[in-house]
């Protein structure tokens, strides 16, 4: 199995609960089918939102058709950090460690700095996560990066250079920032890749898995998302347009994409399209025409 019926993206938060009205820096999912997105899905939770993922595998599942859900933060740390951690090159051991400590209440409040703290007390010297509200709060999270050595593990990942990404996944504050919502995004994947048949690509095999989940990252389309002229929320113009431009995607050209991975993917994740920014650009743009 190489292609995929249905594909959603997710726009992930690690803020609190939002309010009623959409609005911006929320969740926001982007379901495509055939080259044809859907209006964006609006959520104003993390528990609105895992609640709607789970009942779109489920009807999708029950139709017979394929899913690729895409989530646009970080599915692993740079290399030889789980191991520092847990004692183990498994990214899942890591993803297990996190979910065993990170609270996540119905509000959105969250204890997302404390459990950077206590992963920050594993290396000697300030970091690797930095960024907080304010320079008084949880003293083991250094506000700023100035004087972090990164000497222990690297502040970036293979993807993220390939991919020109705009944050390290240990920046937790000051945007744009992506760390607090790994510490936040990684539990739902726990909780997802629990189910029956819901594979992670690349950190497993995941070629007849009738659901796979993967990281993507909107930067990657940045172009397509400025030339549409919209009063849209800007985070469900993303979700649109990237769902729409991996749909489109012929699916000899999206394995290809997944396969041709170096092995430090298999520990540190992947961007899917890392590399390839024009290509999903050409898809992604003149979405009213195309459809």
């Amino acid at each position: 199995m190489t292609g995929f019926d249905t594909i959603l993206v997710a726009d992930w938060s690690a803020g609190k609960r939002r309010p009623a009205r959409p609005s911006k820096d929320s969740i926001w999912l982007g379901i495509a089918c055939n080259g044809v997105a859907d209006t964006p899905i609006y959520c104003r939770s993390r528990q609105e939102a895992e609640t709607r993922i789970n009942q779109i595998i489920d009807d999708e599942t029950a139709a017979g058709r394929r899913m690729l859900l895409s989530f646009d933060f970080p599915f692993g740390y740079p290399r030889g950090f789980a191991r520092h951690i847990t004692g183990q090159d498994d990214p899942f051991a890591l993803w297990d460690w996190i979910s065993a400590r990170i609270i996540d209440a119905p509000d959105g409040t969250n204890n997302r700095y404390a459990v950077a703290e206590e992963l920050n007390a594993f290396f000697d010297g300030p970091g690797p996560f930095w960024g907080k509200p304010n320079d008084r709060d949880w003293p083991g999270v250094p506000y700023r990066k100035a004087g972090i050595a990164y000497d222990t593990v690297p502040e970036r990942r293979s993807c993220d250079l390939a991919a020109k990404a705009a944050s390290s996944c240990f920046q937790l504050a000051f945007p744009p920032t992506v760390g607090g919502q790994i510490l936040m995004g990684l539990p739902t994947l726990n909780r997802l890749r629990a189910r029956t048949g819901v594979a992670v690509w690349p950190l497993e095999d995941w070629t007849d898995a009738p659901v796979v989940l993967a990281e993507i990252w909107p930067g990657l389309i940045e172009p397509a998302v400025k030339a549409t002229q919209t009063e849209d929320i800007r985070d469900a113009v993303q979700v649109r347009l990237l769902a729409t431009a991996l749909s489109r995607l012929p699916a000899a050209t999206l394995q290809t994409w997944m396969a041709d991975l170096p092995d430090v993917a298999r520990e540190e994740a992947w961007i899917l399209g890392a590399g390839h920014n024009a290509e999903l650009v050409s898809y992604a743009e003149d979405t009213d025409a195309a459809a």
